[in-house]
This record gives structure tokens, C-alpha cells and sequence, in this order.
């Protein structure tokens, strides 16, 4: 079975760096996402419910448990992503 040459090795462990950036990327722009989804969900579902009981302020509070819960997402998606590094960092 021939071997890899060390040009071909090297270039393969860049190529996975480089894909391995470009993932870690795709993750942290989520969180550009994550925000205005869960705050429009949470405005969405506080009209519906502002229609169907008849009021006019549920929607404030649908904004407010979605903007929290949108940070609830990004905290969580951060600290998953350092805790992934940071495994990374002590298998290199």
C-alpha cells in the first residue's frame, strides 16, 4: 500500500484547517440569526394570542421571552463552541 507523500499529508491537514475554519465560521454567523428569529417568533405568537384573547399587550411580552430566549440560544452556542476549541486545543 504506498504512503502519502509529506506533500500531499501536509496539504490535506490545511485543507481540513481551512474547512475547519470556515465551519467555525458558519456556527458564529448563526448567531446573526438566532436574535431577530426569536424575537419575531416571539412577537408572532404574542399577536396571535393578543387576537384570539382579545388584547393588546401579550405581544410585548412575547418580545420580551423572545429576545430572551434568543440570548439563552447565543450563550449556549458560544460556550459550546469555546468548549469545542478548547478539546481541539488539547488533542493538538
Amino acid at each position: 500500500m504506498p504512503q502519502d507523500s509529506p506533500k500531499q499529508s501536509q496539504s490535506s491537514v490545511k485543507r481540513s484547517r481551512a474547512v475547519d475554519g470556515l465551519v467555525r465560521a458558519e456556527r458564529l454567523t448563526q448567531i446573526a440569526f438566532i436574535l431577530p428569529a426569536a424575537v419575531l417568533v416571539g412577537w408572532l405568537a404574542g399577536a396571535g394570542l393578543d387576537k384570539w384573547l382579545h388584547q393588546h399587550w401579550i405581544y410585548l411580552v412575547g418580545i420580551i421571552l423572545g429576545c430572551a430566549a434568543g440570548f439563552v440560544q447565543i450563550f449556549r452556542l458560544v460556550l459550546g463552541q469555546e468548549k469545542a476549541m478548547e478539546k481541539e486545543d488539547r488533542e493538538s
